[in-house]
């Protein structure tokens, strides 16, 4: 009297499921340089981990006596498993089955993965690859009618995003329901020439507009990670966007109940570098490598930039001091001299919030002119866009730092402030105000130069005689900053800025707002 019939059936529909979509489409599918749904899962995951929901989900056939003779699984896997010993929930599209379109699903597994992810407080990561669930005319002619599109279980993943890390990677053609699903994250991730985003592909767009256009021309990686920054990063292979998602999660919590994680660090926090002395040039028009600076000044190789490719005048990331996680943010003065332009604003206020979502305390390394200028600014809405960032910065709530490099001007300058600023530190080669002096004398003088019979003299002179008013020393004198440092001392300073601020989310540990912006 033993259930082993039972047992030995449940292995044989295990069996089914993991052929996929047969061997003929995996081999195809191999051939042009693409990981099956499970072998993704397998090198995402601590080896061994995987815990798969699901499994014998699927359309079945059977013969005239009632033995199922064939099973077209649901081209949805998910379950646990761990990254890094930690746990998490993943779900992948398997494109082998109806190209992962929503008549290939079975049952509401991609709702269970995020049910899952939100009831047991745990990071999700999404492999997407099709439509990702979305919708494919196929299903008119099944159903024989139309369907009103509605969004079941959206609320759910919008409550993901105020609640637990969301991740998702574009390993594929990836349109409409699929798109929304990689864009509605904290971080994102695709392949270059491999994967492409859109929100109907070619065949859509052709009909309606009337142009021809190629996968990646409509939305690969040149399109999204380089240009619209609809996705944060790009990767060269599969694996390196494994490698990424597994870096990004490394610095984050497992959900906003939890203090972001510390790392056993292997760097002298006291270490002074003597290269911060000169890295920044005294001729005002000359500029320096940012990321060097930071590399100076953070954990040895522990920054993670998040959308190099995207508001490129701003630097964003994760990185350690002292193994503490913290995210950071930077100017790059040879993009623009680091002005804040449309792009840069919207990359600036989904930091701001990724921060603030997952208590990470704030270190920003202040080289900013400001918002750009210009009719292209003006035309793209800089200041409506730049408004917004810094409302951004004023709405978090993590503790922060800012560190004064060089320039602070006009409102753009004021993002450097605001709520739980814990301390604000200026080089020497720091200088600020409402204008830069040049541009200044121009707005400020503009009669007295029309009317002189030597403008540039007169322009010169002025110059000269304000350029002295423009040190950090004379602010100082008026308490208007409160310390000027040895650039040297950078390090040890944010070193216990890190210890302080996560002392302090500890005691904060839990939503900070309802429906975080993805």
């Amino acid at each position: 009297m033993s259930w082993k019939p039972e047992v030995e059936e449940l292995a044989r529909r295990e069996a089914f499921a993991e052929r996929m979509g047969g061997e003929e489409r995996v081999e195809r599918a191999r051939a042009a340089g693409r990981l099956t749904v499970r072998e993704r899962i397998e090198r995402l995951l601590d080896p061994g981990t995987f815990r798969e929901t699901g499994a014998l989900a699927g359309r079945s056939a059977y013969d005239e006596n009632g033995r199922l003779v064939e099973v077209r699984p649901s081209n949805f896997v998910c379950g646990r498993g761990e990254i890094d010993r930690r746990a998490v929930i993943v779900g992948g599209d398997d494109f082998t089955v109806r190209g992962g379109a929503a008549d290939g699903a079975v049952g509401d597994k991609q709702g269970w993965a995020e049910r899952a992810a939100l009831a047991g407080r745990r990071p999700i990561v999404r492999l997407v690859d099709g439509t990702g669930g979305g919708g494919s005319v196929k299903t008119n002619k099944k159903l024989a009618r139309s369907y009103l599109p509605v969004l079941f279980g959206w609320e759910t993943s919008v409550e993901l995003m105020s609640t637990v890390p969301v991740v998702a990677a574009a390993l594929g053609p990836v349109a409409g329901l699929g798109a929304a699903r990689v864009a509605a994250s904290h971080f994102s991730v695709m392949v270059r020439e491999t994967s492409q985003v859109f929100v109907a592909g070619p065949p859509v767009v052709r009909r309606a507009l009337g142009r021809e256009v190629g996968k990646e021309e409509l939305g690969g990686h040149r399109i999204h990670a380089r240009g619209s920054g609809a996705v944060d990063n790009e990767a060269e292979s599969e694996e390196e966007a494994f490698a990424q998602i597994r870096a990004f999660l490394s610095y984050l919590p497992g959900s906003v109940y939890e203090a972001p994680p510390r790392v056993e660090p292997d760097d002298d926090p006291g270490r002074a570098e003597e290269a911060l002395l000169s890295i920044v040039p005294r001729d005002r028009r000359k500029t320096y490598d940012v990321r060097e600076l930071l590399g100076l000044v953070l954990d040895r190789g522990s920054l993670f930039e998040m959308s190099r490719h995207y508001g490129r005048a701003v630097v964003t990331g994760l990185a350690r001091l002292d193994g503490y996680a913290v995210g950071v943010l930077a100017h790059d003065p040879r993009v623009a001299a680091g002005a804040i332009d449309a792009d840069e604003s919207e990359k600036i206020v989904r930091f701001f919030d990724l921060c603030d979502t997952f208590h990470l305390p704030l270190v920003y390394f202040v080289d900013n002119p400001g918002f750009m200028v210009g009719v292209e600014a003006e035309r793209r809405g800089a200041i409506r866009k730049g408004v917004r960032a810094v409302t951004a910065a004023y709405q978090a709530s993590v503790p922060r730092v800012s560190i004064l490099i060089r320039k602070v001007f006009g409102v753009g300058g004021g993002l450097h402030a605001g709520p739980g600023l814990l301390g604000r530190y200026a080089w020497p080669s720091a200088e600020w105000g409402s204008l830069p002096i040049e541009g200044g004398v121009e707005a400020a003088y503009r009669r007295r130069l029309e009317a002189s019979d030597d403008p540039d003299a007169l322009r010169a002179q002025l110059e000269s005689e304000l350029s002295g008013l423009r040190s950090p020393f004379r602010t100082a004198e008026a308490f208007g900053v409160e310390e000027i440092i040895d650039p040297r001392r950078t390090r040890p300073l944010l070193v216990d800025f890190a210890r302080q601020a996560h002392d302090l989310v500890r005691t904060r540990l839990g939503p900070k707002r309802r429906g975080a912006r993805p």
